[in-house]
């Protein structure tokens, strides 16, 4: 019996319909490797492994990653989009209201979509997105100026 592995990022691109370059699979990784980056700071982490990278060229990227499946984009109200690389479960996050930290929560019941509408108005709903808004510990439990 052979043991499965892991497909590589190349691999993954590849089985997305990508084209595979430099930049695609360390867009791809910085996103796995982060926690709710933001362009800038993926950016920052791509040209920390390639070299130059123009930002329209991270957009363009991570763009293409979010369309083929392999990243998730975050859009909180009020704040820069996110990414990220759980991807395929449906979960939820949780928004620090004070610092801006992004937690993952799983579902909140059930299965995809999690919630159920009141009143689904004849959409098939596959997905729910759910933000969970507060304080974190640290915030909650930090002196007021």
């Amino acid at each position: 019996m052979t043991a499965s592995r892991t497909p590589t990022t190349a691999e993954e691109l590849r089985g997305a319909g990508l084209r595979v370059t430099a930049a695609r699979v360390a867009l791809l990784e910085a996103v796995r490797d982060g926690d709710h980056l933001g362009a800038e700071s993926i950016a920052s982490e791509v040209r920390g492994r390639v070299g130059h990278i123009s930002v329209q060229a991270v957009y363009e990227g991570l763009h293409a990653l979010t369309a083929a499946g392999l990243i998730r984009r975050l859009d909180p109200p009020g704040s820069p989009a996110l990414y990220e690389g759980r991807v395929g479960d449906n979960h939820h996050h949780l928004v620090c209201r004070s610092c801006g930290t992004v937690a993952d929560v799983d579902c909140a019941v059930g299965h995809a979509p999690c919630l159920t509408a009141s009143d689904d108005r004849g959409f098939a709903v596959d997905e729910a997105e759910v933000i969970y808004w507060g304080l974190c510990p640290a915030c909650s439990t930090a002196p007021s100026s």
